[in-house]
Formats: structure tokens, C-alpha cells, sequence
């Protein structure tokens, strides 16, 4: 499985390439528009989101509501771009009216600088337009129909917030016994925050910082619910399942750490402490087979699956673009200047999960399609679940 995406922020629309689905797989565009909608939302996000009204238009690999196993591609329009014809024209022009005011002035913490002198660019628009973290749009339409096959076998993927601006939630132990009810709580939070006194006190977190013209990160947590053990492999490093989730959290814009299960807090304790015991409950006896007690390699052992929840978190940094910018210098005149005032949300953390739960998704279902096969649904389906008895029975 793989895919591809393509367009700029402000260009036409957005376009994505997923190949590798299996065929017989149900799916429509209201299954990926609820999860564009959830991308949307959350307190703290800019005017831009008031303008576009993300719908995916699916131009190729269904048929009749149900995928063919062919690619299957996706665009999804850009309502803003009415405004932006002339400035993101595609042809070739010499109208100095588009042409004169060249965006030169690169801001601190985002790739307009590095890319322009990647690129030999001389217009930071020509970076900013396609680094920009719209393009995550098309990642979270992967993300939708990816879902939906995960769906059939089983395996949920979600998430929520634990920390924004130095606020973090407190967490009850008990929260992974009921996981369908934890996250119901934390869909009804404009911050996808299941606690209350923290999601409010994050609220005032990001007023403060808005008003101040200043942007907020925090920390996110994606959690693969009811996975099976033998996904991934240790005899290559790029075959790890670890390595490989944390490639395509890292890959979202704005984020600059992962950690899986108990990450860094390991290096505070011993051995004895945090590997995690392991268990037998024979299935005749109303058993799973193996089990874990605790979680701290958050399901993943050795780049495998282990059949524990996969438990994954990752920082997100405060978005660069502020609306009381930093110092720069001009990259025409190479004087000082203050780094370009573009339009941008003051916290957009809780849409970054929404993001790292696709991209996990994506990868958790690319996992299963190595492992299992399956050109059709219904070959995945039987190869998985008779996989699972095996899993459980030895």
C-alpha cells in the first residue's frame, strides 16, 4: 500500500493517489467527509477553516459504493482559491500587478528559508504553499478509507489531547477499560480533551496567547484499539512497525517528537519496572492467550506487534506564523526584518491527532495488507481471522 499527495494551500484542490486497498471493501464520500469535518475542528483554529468546507470528490477506484482494487483517487476542492487565481495562476504571466510583491521575508521554525534555498526560489510562496499543513487535508482522506477497512477487522483507531500550552490532563488509570466510552467524552470536547478542568483551563490557554498574537503546541495521543500480535518485523530495521509509525507521525507538519508506550519517562527507571509481564489465559477458559498486566512498550516489542494496545504520543510544536512576528532577515536584500504575517490558526493540536490518527491508521492497515494479503476483501478477512485463532491457541 502506498499513496501520494499533491496540491498547494491555496491552489485549485487538493489531490491524493491511495493504492493498494483490496477490492469489495463498501465506501462512499460521507466517509471520508466526517473525518475531514473532525480535521476541522477545535478551539483555536484560524479564519481559513470558516472558509473551506472540506469535501472529497472520489474520481477513480470505486464503483457502484464499493472499491475495485484499483487506485483510488480523491481530490478536494479549495473554496479559497476563487481568491487566489492570479497570485496561484499556473501559467505563465507578466503582469506585474502578480508579479510585484514577492514574499521575501522567511519566518523563523518553518521551512520557507530552508526551502528557498533548496529550491532557488526567490518567492517564499513557492515553499509556504505546499509545506503548509492544508495538505494534511488529503492525509486525512487516506486516513478515512483506510478506517473502513480496519473497521472489518475489527481495529479502531483514535485519539485525543493531553497537553496544550503546559496544560495537561490527569488521566483516571481505568481510562483503557472502556475506550469507546473515553472517547466519546473526548469527541464532545471542542479540544478532543477528556478532562473538563483541563480542557477549559487550555481554553484560556489559547485566548491568552491569540490575544497576545502568539500560537500554542501541546501533546497528542493515538491508540490502536483490539490489534492483533505479529504485525511489523524485527529482521529489518525499515520493516519495524515502531520505526514505521513514527516516520509518518514525524511527517506531519509541525510535530518534532514521538514516543511509543512509556517512551522517555523509561530512561527514569529500571528494567524491573517497566517491562511488561507476560500472561497465559487459555481461550476454553474464556482466555485471549497471551496478555499483558501493564502497557509500557505500548504494544509494540522488537518492531512486532505484541497484541496490546498500540500507544503512541507526539509533540507538536507552536505553529511559526505569528501574528506578532519574530526577526528575520529579507532574503533579497538580506537586511533585518520581521518574518511574514501569514494567516494561521493559534492552536491547532487537536487537529494534529485527528492527522496522526490517518497516518497510523494508514500504516496499521498497509501492516496488515504485508502480512495477510488479500487482492480482495474477502481473502484479507479469512487470512486475518483465522490468523487471530492461531494467535490465540498457541
Amino acid at each position: 500500500m502506498r499513496y501520494y499527495t499533491a496540491g498547494e494551500s491555496h491552489g485549485k484542490c487538493l489531490v491524493v493517489v491511495l493504492e493498494g486497498i483490496p477490492s469489495g471493501l463498501r465506501l462512499n464520500e460521507d466517509d471520508i467527509n466526517k473525518e475531514l469535518r473532525r480535521r476541522q475542528h477545535g478551539y483555536g483554529r484560524g479564519k481559513r477553516m470558516e472558509i473551506e468546507k472540506d469535501r472529497v470528490e472520489i474520481l477513480s477506484g470505486i464503483r457502484f459504493g464499493e472499491t475495485i482494487g484499483s487506485p483510488i483517487s480523491m481530490m478536494i476542492e479549495n473554496k479559497d482559491w476563487s481568491k487566489w487565481k492570479d497570485t496561484m495562476s499556473i501559467r505563465e504571466t507578466r503582469d506585474i500587478k502578480i508579479m510585484e510583491k514577492p514574499l521575501t521575508h522567511p519566518r523563523p521554525g518553518h521551512a520557507d528559508l530552508p526551502g528557498v534555498l533548496k529550491f532557488r526560489r526567490s518567492d517564499i510562496r513557492d515553499i509556504l504553499e505546499r509545506s503548509s499543513a492544508r495538505e494534511t487535508a488529503s492525509r486525512v482522506a487516506v486516513g478515512a478509507v483506510c478506517k473502513k477497512l480496519l473497521d472489518v477487522l475489527r481495529v479502531k483507531v483514535l485519539s485525543f489531547t493531553n497537553e496544550i500550552g503546559g496544560v495537561s490532563i490527569k488521566l483516571p488509570k481505568t481510562y483503557m477499560v472502556d475506550i469507546e466510552k473515553f472517547i466519546k467524552k473526548v469527541e464532545l470536547s471542542k479540544l478532543r480533551c477528556p478532562d473538563k478542568n483541563a480542557d477549559n483551563m487550555m481554553v484560556k490557554a489559547i485566548n491568552a496567547a491569540h490575544k497576545k498574537g502568539d500560537t500554542l503546541g501541546g501533546i497528542f495521543s493515538v491508540i490502536v484499539h483490539n490489534i492483533t500480535a505479529g504485525l511489523g518485523s524485527h529482521v529489518q530495521w525499515d520493516l519495524k512497525l515502531d520505526a514505521k509509525i513514527a516516520r509518518s507521525i514525524m511527517s506531519i507538519q509541525g510535530i518534532k517528537g514521538v514516543e511509543i508506550g512509556a517512551g522517555f519517562d523509561l530512561a527514569r527507571k529500571m528494567g524491573s519496572e517497566v517491562h511488561d509481564e507476560i500472561f497465559f489465559r487459555s481461550p476454553k477458559k474464556r482466555g485471549r492467550g497471551y496478555y499483558r498486566r501493564t502497557n509500557n512498550a505500548g504494544g509494540i516489542e522488537g518492531g512486532i506487534s505484541n497484541g496490546e494496545k498500540i500507544i503512541v504520543r507526539a509533540v507538536m510544536k507552536p505553529i511559526p506564523s505569528l501574528q506578532t512576528p519574530l526577526r528575520s532577515v529579507d532574503i533579497l536584500t538580506k537586511k533585518q526584518v520581521k518574518a511574514e504575517v501569514v494567516r494561521a490558526d493559534t492552536c491547532a493540536v487537536p487537529a494534529a491527532g485527528v492527522v496522526g490518527e490517518s497516518v497510523v491508521a494508514f500504516e496499521i492497515a498497509k501492516a496488515i495488507k504485508e502480512k495477510f494479503g488479500g487482492d480482495c476483501l474477502f481473502g484479507m478477512k479469512s487470512n486475518y481471522n483465522a490468523y487471530i485463532e492461531y494467535v490465540k491457541n498457541h
